[in-house]
């Protein structure tokens, strides 16, 4: 395992960005921890993928789609029948600042 990878400041400003107020304990406790978490991407890097096709997914991603059928629109008085404010051939709403 590769030790003291992070360090005590390290953790120290971590919590910082993170508003964690962190005892003593705690951050003596927390860096073996996250030592131990590197050191295991450490041990993934050490893996030959020169070999492997990249992928932005782990599963195979495809989008549906409907074929696109043109039909008809909503007639215009069927579509403002029911605005209760209207201007010839638009809904009118209140103005917006």
């Amino acid at each position: 395992m590769i030790k003291n990878h992070i360090t005590k400041e390290q953790i120290e400003h971590i919590a910082w960005l993170a508003r964690l107020n962190l005892t003593e304990e705690e951050k003596e406790k927390l860096l073996p921890m996250c030592n131990e978490i590197l050191a295991y991407f450490w041990k993934m890097n050490e893996v030959d993928t020169s070999d492997i096709e990249y992928i932005s997914h782990g599963v195979q991603i495809k989008n549906v789609m409907r074929d696109d059928i043109v039909v008809p629109s909503l007639p215009l008085e069927e579509s403002l029948k029911n605005a209760p404010k209207k201007d010839k051939t638009y809904i009118k709403a209140p103005r917006m600042v």
